[in-house]
């Protein structure tokens, strides 16, 4: 197991960020290396200079398919250091997610060392690996693209979650614009003018309205301030502003309605960027199975979103789970528990051993 820990040190070097591309198609060819070397048969797509690589059983088709990705969030170099401490290890990427690519890599070199020992080949592997390259903006041109390619029946996304709790609900993501605009004038004399920064906020409060909802366990949609551009110079009336926000829903939401109201009670203009849908897991054998194995662990949701909503558009079941990091995505202390990714390792191999019996009965 410990070539696990040594193979994500080596992708947590890379400094696949999207704002430095050629270090995603660097770390792209050195999984092709790897998988090269263990003789694996895989196909590698590029949408949009996006980079996705598939290996798949035979006919495209997989019982179980394993998907993560490889791109990050923005970090500062040291954080591309990988560092072993307290048991732990740290670097970005560590849980998000190049722990995943690296644990779904040595599963298939040792399952393939198997087969082949037993005068099989790849056509009967229980499992597919997905690994694509563009989660963190969105997965437009990786698993979006990629999912056209395969079938599967149950996908694990090895992208959130921890040992005890396996994800089968996420929320979805909306991306809002909203635009206010006013009259410019002198800031000597502001009652020539319609100050847009102060429509904005006024606006604010009102869309701030219909999102202020409470439960013990936060199921419940969100709104995000993320970020605002407005005026020129202080001592000037602005004639425009607008504002950036992240808005998180459930399945209880009509959020076109909700933003329909919304725009009937504001000044300014409401403008969708993007809608995510869901992620909503399904009941499955396969997770059934996986609960049995893995006794300790509960089914449960998460507030956060991932390739895993482009699973129910190819009527793929699935989970979201992994081993434990304390939270620490995108942080600066990011990492994963050594001795919980063991465990996760343990845990689906038996899972994908069992998982045969399953097929047979289809």
């Amino acid at each position: 197991m410990e070539e696990i820990i040594r193979l994500t040190k080596e992708l947590i070097r890379f400094k696949t960020m999207h704002s430095q591309p050629d270090e995603i198609q660097r770390c792209t060819a050195f999984i092709e290396e790897h998988l090269n070397k263990c003789g694996a048969k895989y196909r590698r797509l590029d949408h949009n200079s996006i980079p996705s690589i598939i290996v798949m059983p035979e006919n495209n088709f997989a019982p179980i398919l394993l998907m993560s990705h490889i791109d990050v969030v923005d970090g500062p170099d040291e954080l591309f250091i990988p560092r072993i401490k307290d048991n732990s290890l740290y670097g970005r990427g560590s849980i998000d997610d190049k722990y995943a690519a690296a644990l779904s890599l040595i599963l298939l070199k040792v399952y393939l060392q198997r087969l082949k020992k037993a005068g099989k080949s790849q056509k009967d592997l229980p499992f597919g690996v997905m690994i694509t390259a563009d989660e963190e903006i969105g997965g437009v041109n990786g698993a979006r693209k990629a999912l056209q390619e395969i079938k599967a029946d149950f996908c694990i996304a090895l992208d959130g979650g921890s040992l005890k709790k396996i994800v089968t609900k996420e929320k979805g993501l909306v991306k809002l614009r909203l635009v206010a605009r006013g009259k410019t004038a002198h800031g000597a004399r502001p009652w020539l003018g319609d100050n847009a920064i102060e429509n904005l906020i006024n606006d604010f409060q009102v869309m701030k309205k219909n999102f202020e909802l409470s439960a013990p366990d936060h199921w419940h949609r969100t709104l995000n301030f993320g970020r605002i551009r407005a005026g020129q110079s202080s001592n000037q009336v602005p004639d425009y502003a607008e504002a950036l926000f992240d808005i998180r829903y459930t399945e209880n939401d009509d959020m076109e309605a909700i933003f329909k109201k919304i725009q009937e009670e504001i000044k300014g203009q409401l403008i969708v960027e993007r809608k995510e849908p869901l992620f909503e897991g399904g009941d499955s054998p396969y997770l059934n199975l996986l609960l049995e194995i893995s006794e300790d662990s509960e089914v449960g949701f998460e507030h956060g979103a991932s390739d895993a909503r482009f699973l129910s558009a190819h009527d793929i079941k699935g989970i979201v789970w992994g081993p434990d990091g304390d939270m620490s995505q995108h942080s600066a202390d990011e990492h994963v528990n050594i001795a919980s990714l063991y465990k996760l390792y343990e845990l689906l191999d038996a899972f994908l051993n069992k998982s045969k019996a399953l097929k047979s009965k289809k």
